[in-house]
C-alpha cells in the first residue's frame, strides 16, 4: 500500500469564485465580480498559499471557478509572484479555466511566461441562441478569436468544454457544434450533459413546466459525442473527457508509470486523473474541497467569511472529515470506474491496500450480470452501457 504520510502533495486546486454573470445552469459557488472584493480575495489567497506551501510540490495545478480568466493582469501577477516566492511554480501540467470573453493576448502571454501551459475554455455551445439561453456572456465569434489568441501566446494544450441536452438544443444543432468545436484542433475535449441543480434558474424553469427533459435525446447526443470524437482522433478516457495523443500507462497517484494500469491518451488532464485515481490534493479558495492523506476538507462557500478567516491568520476550512481506509478505498474505486479502463486489480491494491476481488466481489458480479460491468483476469471496468450510468454503478462500491 502507498505510504503518503511523508510525501508532499503533488496536486493543487485553486477556486476563483468570480464571474461576469451567473449562468442559468451553474450550481458551483460563484458571484458577480466586484473590484474591491476581488482584491481582498487575491490577498487572502496568497495567505492560504503560504499555509500549504511547505506541503506542496506541484506536478499538477488547476485554477477553476467561477472564471479565473476574469482576474486582471495585476491580480494574476500578484498571485504568480507569490507562487514563485513559495516555490510553487514549474508544475508539469498547469490549467486555467477561461471564458472566451475574458482572454487577452497580454494575459495569455503572462500565463505562459510563468509556467501555465494548459487552458480549459468554457465554450458550452456555438449556437448564439443557446449561449443566450444558458446566460453565457460570450458569443460564438469570441470562441474562435480566443482560441487563436491562446495559440498565438504559445499554448499547445487547450481543452474545449461543451454542454449537451440544453433546453432547445436539437440533434442537428449538437452535430454542428461538435463538428465546429472539433475542427478548432484542440488537444482535449470535455462535454457534459446539463444537470438540473436546485437553486438554479434552469431548475426553476423545469419545475415550472417551461420545458421538459428528453432522456432518449440526451442518450443519443452522448452516443454522437463518443462516435464523432473517436472518428476525429480523440480517445475517451473518462465519461465526459476525450484527449489526443498516443496511449501511455496511467500512473497511480505519486507512483511511477507502471504497466499495472490502464492506458490513457497523452493529452489527458493529469490533474483530473489524480482525482479519479484517489490521489491527494490541496484545495484553496472559497468553497474549495481538499483531500489530503485521508482527510477531506471544505472551505467556506462565502468569499467574505473566507477572507475574514485568513485575515485573522487561520485557515478558512468550514468542515473536515477523516475517512477510514475502507471508506477511502470505496470512494477511490467509485471514482476510478468513471474511466473506461476501470481498475487493474494490482493497481488498485497498490493505491489503496485493498483487493477489489475480495472486498467488492459481489458488486462486480452484479454489474457484470446487469451488462454494466466487465471483469477479466487483469481487472474490472464498466461497459459502455455501464459508463452511461456510472454514478449508479459507483454507488455500489461506497462503504
Amino acid at each position: 500500500m502507498l505510504t503518503e504520510t511523508t510525501l508532499p502533495v503533488s496536486s493543487l486546486y485553486v477556486h476563483v469564485p468570480f464571474c461576469a454573470r451567473k449562468c442559468e445552469y451553474c450550481a458551483f459557488y460563484s458571484e458577480a465580480s466586484d473590484g474591491e472584493v476581488i482584491q481582498r480575495y487575491v490577498s487572502s489567497l496568497v495567505r492560504e498559499l503560504e499555509f500549504v506551501a511547505s506541503d506542496v510540490r506541484p506536478k499538477t495545478i488547476f485554477f477553476g471557478g467561477g472564471t479565473p480568466s476574469l482576474l486582471n493582469l495585476a491580480q494574476w501577477t500578484t498571485i504568480l509572484d507569490a507562487m514563485g516566492r513559495l516555490n510553487l511554480l514549474g508544475a508539469a501540467e498547469w490549467t486555467v479555466e477561461s471564458n472566451p470573453a475574458t482572454v487577452s493576448l497580454d494575459k495569455a502571454r503572462l500565463w505562459r511566461e510563468r509556467g501555465i501551459n494548459r487552458v480549459s475554455m468554457g465554450v458550452q455551445s456555438l449556437d448564439e441562441h443557446l449561449l443566450d439561453r444558458l446566460g453565457r456572456v460570450h458569443s460564438r465569434e469570441m470562441v474562435f478569436k480566443s482560441f487563436d489568441t491562446l495559440r498565438k501566446a504559445g499554448f499547445e494544450n487547450i481543452n474545449v468544454d461543451l454542454m449537451f441536452a440544453i433546453p432547445g438544443q436539437t440533434m442537428d444543432i449538437w452535430r454542428a457544434t461538435l463538428d465546429e468545436a472539433i475542427a478548432l484542433g484542440s488537444e482535449h475535449l470535455s462535454s457534459y450533459e446539463v444537470i438540473y441543480e436546485e437553486d438554479t434558474p434552469l431548475f426553476q424553469q423545469l419545475n415550472a413546466g417551461e420545458f421538459s427533459v428528453d432522456e432518449d435525446l440526451a442518450c443519443d447526443m452522448y452516443d454522437e459525442l463518443v462516435e464523432r470524437s473517436a472518428a476525429r482522433g480523440f480517445t475517451q478516457y473518462e465519461i465526459a473527457n476525450f484527449a489526443r495523443g498516443p496511449l501511455i500507462h496511467d500512473p497511480a497517484p505519486n507512483l511511477p508509470i507502471s504497466h499495472s494500469a490502464p492506458a490513457i491518451p497523452e493529452r489527458a488532464c493529469r490533474h483530473n486523473v489524480n482525482y479519479w485515481r484517489g490521489g491527494s490534493y490541496h484545495g484553496l479558495g472559497p468553497s474549495a474541497a481538499g483531500y489530503v492523506r485521508g482527510l477531506r476538507t471544505k472551505n467556506w462557500s462565502n468569499t467574505t467569511v473566507y477572507c475574514d478567516q485568513l485575515e485573522k491568520g487561520r485557515r478558512a476550512v468550514e468542515w473536515s472529515e477523516a475517512l477510514t481506509p475502507l471508506k477511502r478505498a470505496g470512494e477511490t474505486a467509485a471514482f476510478g470506474l468513471r474511466m473506461p479502463g476501470g481498475w487493474y486489480f494490482e493497481q488498485f491494491l497498490e493505491v489503496t491496500g485493498f483487493d477489489l476481488r475480495q472486498e467488492w466481489s459481489m458488486e462486480m458480479e452484479r454489474l457484470v450480470g446487469d451488462g454494466w460491468g466487465h471483469r477479466d483476469q487483469q481487472g474490472f471496468r464498466l461497459t459502455p452501457s455501464g459508463l452511461r450510468f456510472a454514478d449508479a454503478a459507483a454507488e455500489l462500491f461506497l462503504r
